[in-house]
């Protein structure tokens, strides 16, 4: 493993910047009165159709439209269980009462005080882009914003990362993703970036300061 000292960061959004995804899909069948089972079951179904297992690659690249995804997973829901919903997009309801992580929030603002490099790296939906948006201060927060839908590429494909790390101007072995899943740190990893697999802030900023240094370490 590389012993550059880190000098980008890039985060994730869903699920670092805000709860768990599991927990905002919860919320979201709660809201909606739609069976969890069913909606994951039906997802599986119409992502398959696109040959890949990850719910989100279809539309956050994206491969289809979010309104004709959503037509499709309408329709199995009718035919398989009899739910009869139409949902025309799953931006109101999704970021509906999503709360933003804070605390991580200002670990990465005390990051970019100190000069280091602060990204967002995120498989976003082109739909969804306003409403992140309001949950933080992109500007105010990141120095880039990378998203899948504006790029053409995703996580955990190598070719998000190499532009990622053009972008930050460093290269890749001083770049480090924070993400709550597993495949997109391993295709970090892949990169020669270096790799935080997310699981609260508290832990998460332990080992960044491991990895980047404490505001002491650049004293001494």
């Amino acid at each position: 493993m590389s012993t550059s000292r880190v000098t980008a960061v890039w985060t994730d959004f869903g699920g670092v910047l805000t709860p768990p995804i599991a927990e905002t899909m919860q919320k979201f069948c709660a809201r909606t009165g739609i069976d969890a089972h069913a909606l994951l079951t039906v997802i599986g179904e119409v992502t398959e159709g696109f040959g890949t297992d990850d719910y989100m690659e279809p539309i956050d690249t994206p491969l289809v439209t979010e309104a004709e995804w959503l037509d499709r997973i309408g329709v199995l829901l009718r035919e398989r269980y009899g739910i009869d919903r139409r949902i025309t997009t799953l931006a109101d309801d999704w970021f509906e009462d999503r709360e933003t992580n804070h605390a991580w929030v200002a670990e990465l603002e005390a990051l970019r005080s100190r000069g280091v490099f602060v990204g967002m790296l995120s498989n976003m939906v082109p739909t969804w882009d306003a409403h992140w948006r309001r949950m933080v201060d992109a500007d105010a927060l990141f120095d880039d914003v990378v998203m899948s839908f504006e790029v053409g590429a995703r996580k955990p494909q190598a070719a998000v990362f190499d532009l990622a790390a053009r972008r930050a101007g460093v290269p890749p072995e001083q770049c480090l993703l924070v993400d709550d899943n597993e495949r997109n740190c391993e295709g970090a990893l892949a990169a020669g970036w270096r790799a935080i697999r997310f699981g609260d802030t508290a832990e998460a900023a332990a080992e960044l300061a491991r990895l980047v240094g404490t505001p002491e370490d650049a004293v001494r």
